[in-house]
């Protein structure tokens, strides 16, 4: 496979992910927790640095492909063990800008805000959660980057 595709197919994948955590979120109704919007960034990042090279040509562009990739799979697999009770995961929570708000408007947000726990399973399949889905894939994809930047020391 040559490298372009390998991009491509890098890309693809992450925006194969990034997509299906939104029809989660919004088709299927399941709201991320904090730890969710963590793993969706560095799909982002991965699938600009694929337009980043084949603006550029440049392989640092692979590289940082392969770090994203990486850094979700890394979050990922955190993530599912905060699932998994197998650590602590954060304890702050994040919510909407308050600014402006009344105090009747600023309670109604709150009370119509879904409580959303990182510690919690909300879709599992074959064993695995999402975040555990994410963590597999990602690796996959950061394998897919680096055999790119390995055709790239070849030429």
């Amino acid at each position: 496979m040559n490298q372009s595709r390998l991009v491509m197919l890098a890309m693809a994948g992450s925006a194969a992910l990034f997509l299906s955590a939104l029809g989660f979120q919004y088709l299927a109704d399941l709201a991320p927790c904090k730890m969710c919007y963590w793993q969706r960034y560095p799909h982002v990042t991965a699938i600009l640095c694929g337009f980043g090279f084949f603006i550029m040509k440049h392989p640092l562009a692979l590289w940082l492909g392969a770090a994203s990739a990486l850094a979700t799979a890394t979050i990922g697999m955190y993530h599912a063990g905060v699932e998994r009770g197998v650590w602590q995961g954060p304890t702050s929570c994040t919510s909407q800008s308050i600014d402006g708000l009344s105090t009747e408007e600023l309670l109604a947000q709150i009370m119509a805000a879904p409580m959303v726990r990182c510690d919690d399973i909300a879709w599992e399949l074959l064993g695995l959660s999402m975040a555990g889905w994410n963590a597999v894939a990602s690796l996959s994809l950061m394998v897919i980057w680096l055999w790119a930047s390995k055709l790239w020391t070849q030429r």
